[in-house]
């Protein structure tokens, strides 16, 4: 099985992922952790590092945005391995994707997410 943390501000994205990963989340393939900011994704990986595979953040949030949110991920101690980090952002934003990239982002999505493709993406990683 593998563990995704979505970190997203968005309070609908919860009931998206949900429903988007119905199938996959009923036969234990994918199992979904929520945090809103990105305050609240550091405090989950701080108690539960060890279970989380992959982060799947959103870029634009207030407070602590993703890119400060993967900055911390890449560069705090923490028990290895590091979690995969995939940045979401509205469409167009360059200078983010960049930024995201050169921070260490393993891949980059675009809003709105494209659910078949990240689904394949998905599937496709290791799940440890």
């Amino acid at each position: 099985m593998m563990k995704i943390l979505v970190v997203d501000d968005e309070p609908d994205v919860r009931t998206l992922f949900e429903q988007r990963f119905r199938r996959e989340i009923r036969s234990g393939a994918l199992a979904f952790s929520f945090a809103y900011s990105g305050e609240e994704a550091l405090g989950y990986l701080h108690e539960h590092h060890s279970e989380v595979v992959l982060i799947l953040s959103d870029i634009n949030m207030p407070g602590m945005s993703g890119l400060e949110l993967l900055r911390r991920v890449r560069t705090e101690p923490a028990p290895p391995p590091p979690p995969r980090v995939m940045m979401i952002t509205a469409y167009g934003d360059d200078a983010s994707r960049t930024q995201a990239l050169a921070l260490g982002a393993d891949d980059f999505l675009t809003k709105p997410v494209d659910f078949a493709a990240l689904k394949e993406k998905l599937l496709a990683l290791p799940s440890a």
